[in-house]
């Protein structure tokens, strides 16, 4: 198995070349040369453990990797730091199925895979005789930074660096980064949204002198956000794990299908569950959900990108996102791997801020239904579903039940559906609280304490405790100046 470059270049690269660069030095994304089928036999899934569906799909895709080394990895990452001994929990609540992906240290559905990617990474630069420091550079709007900050603290010969929008964030997402312990860790707000820090990180990525500048000091970049194959991979597992459960439930026989609703800002995860599809779970739907800034939403209905809007700042801040950087990986496999096209539609995006994809990647998208929620529909979401159900959910996820309402309005589709449950609704406690119809504090974590006392509802290990602990990066910048930032880091 190979990966090359949704960009067309010829340049081949192992799965520990590509985990360590990061992206392509054509811009692109490195993507598999094909996607590998289902290591398992539906009818095998039932009974699975997690770590085993896990090690199967990894070993699947990235085969330069020794058995050996790849169960090391599983084995390291999926253990009792997650708070289930089931690492991911399928919760029957309303008329869906919600697979909790937040319950390993950081509480959100980015732990699932920034566990097991500073695993793969050592490995990977063993393998490849890395001699350098590889720097982890990463943009986040709000979870991606504290689960990779907490997956690569203290990892030897390495450095983390993670820039997130200074009021882009909840309270307690951003206690949780800059508090965060390791002698390589590094954080910087900037004065603009996600898209600038994300914009921001590409251009360092892609500036050759700078990249020269940094092996000079004997470092080389790479990235922990899902534009890192290391890290997208990962969270096809749980697709898959998903799909055995409601075996084991007696909800679907093998060869059933079901839908897959998914809270989506920067595309990975909702192209993870596309891998999963690809690999041979039978999915009926895959619905995309976004907030107000429904870029995605306009764009699977319309086959037309457009990022000349309104930017708007919501209580679901990891969608609050204009440019989906994973959706490039699906647009290169839907035209069928031509990279020529991708790169005129990302050099379209830059320099006129919008494309509009071919009939046939129009056609491909047949297999995506979307829609958004605003915020008024998502606090409601998150009240009504407490209320009838007893079962407390967050801002994000409230974003992908209220879009799967409107999908089973519109539809009449009463397939099994799983809804990707992305954080702890602690972490978003100001409007979870709201939406209940307590009396909110000013402070969030008085409302983590409301929160509980009102529901009882376990609050995560990582949370307890948060504001009484040290603030260690204390730096706020503009996005201009984020090469400078990682230069002084390094120093």
């Amino acid at each position: 198995m190979r990966y090359k470059s949704t960009r067309g270049s010829n340049d081949f690269k192992s799965a520990a070349q590509a985990i360590i660069q990061g992206m392509a030095h054509d811009k692109g994304l490195f993507v598999p040369e094909s996607i590998p089928s289902l290591p398992f036999l539906l009818d095998e899934l039932k009974g699975k453990t997690y770590q085993e569906i896990a090690f199967a799909v990894i070993q699947s895709f990235f085969a330069d990797f020794s058995e050996e080394e790849i169960r090391h990895c599983v084995n390291g990452a999926y253990d009792d730091k997650f708070e289930t001994s089931e690492i991911v929990p399928l919760v029957e609540a309303g008329d869906a199925y919600f697979l909790e992906l937040y319950h390993g240290k950081t509480a959100a559905f980015k732990d699932m895979a920034l566990s097991i990617l500073p695993y793969l990474m050592t490995i990977a630069m063993k393998k490849e005789k890395e001699d350098k420091k590889i720097v982890i550079l990463t943009a986040t709007s709000g979870d991606t930074g504290k689960a990779a900050l907490e997956g690569f603290a203290d990892v030897p010969n390495t450095e983390i660096i993670v820039f997130y929008p200074k009021e882009g964030v909840s309270q307690v997402q951003e206690r949780q980064m800059i508090t965060q312990e390791g002698k390589n860790t590094h954080v910087f707000a900037i004065y603009g949204n996600f898209d600038d820090a994300q914009t921001g990180v590409k251009k360092i990525f892609n500036d050759r002198d700078f990249a020269d500048e940094l092996a000079k000091q004997g470092c080389k970049l790479s990235s922990a956000n899902s534009i890192n194959i290391g890290r997208l991979v990962p969270q096809v597992a749980y697709y898959i794990y998903a799909y055995g459960k409601l075996l084991d439930k007696g909800e679907i026989w093998p060869g059933d299908k079901i839908n897959i609703v998914v809270p989506t800002g920067n595309f990975g995860n909702i192209l993870a569950a596309y891998y999963a599809q690809q690999m041979g779970i039978p999915v009926g739907k895959l619905i995309c959900a976004s907030n107000e800034n429904k870029v995605l939403t306009d764009f699977i209905n319309t086959g037309f990108y457009d990022i000349k809007r309104k930017f708007y700042v919501t209580n679901s801040p990891s969608m609050d996102i204009l440019i989906s950087s994973n959706l490039e990986r699906l647009l290169y496999h839907l035209n069928g791997n031509n990279g020529e096209e991708i790169s005129e539609l990302m050099d379209s995006l830059d320099k006129n801020k919008e494309y509009k994809v071919s009939d046939k990647i129009k056609n491909g998208l047949y297999g995506f239904w979307a829609g958004f929620a605003n915020m008024e529909e998502t606090n409601s979401t998150i009240g009504k579903m407490y209320t009838e159900n007893g079962y407390l959910i967050d801002t994000h996820t409230a974003v992908a039940y209220k879009v799967y309402e409107e999908y089973k309005k519109s539809t009449g589709d009463e397939t099994v559906t799983v809804i990707a449950s992305t954080a702890s609704p602690y972490k978003f406690a100001d409007s979870v609280a709201a939406s209940i119809d307590l009396s909110v504090a000013d402070d969030g974590f008085e409302n983590v304490r409301l929160l509980y006392k009102e529901t009882g509802v376990k609050i995560p290990s990582g949370l307890k405790d948060l504001e009484t602990k040290e603030i260690r990066h204390k730096g706020v910048i503009h996005k201009e100046d984020m090469k400078a930032a990682v230069r002084n880091a390094l120093k």
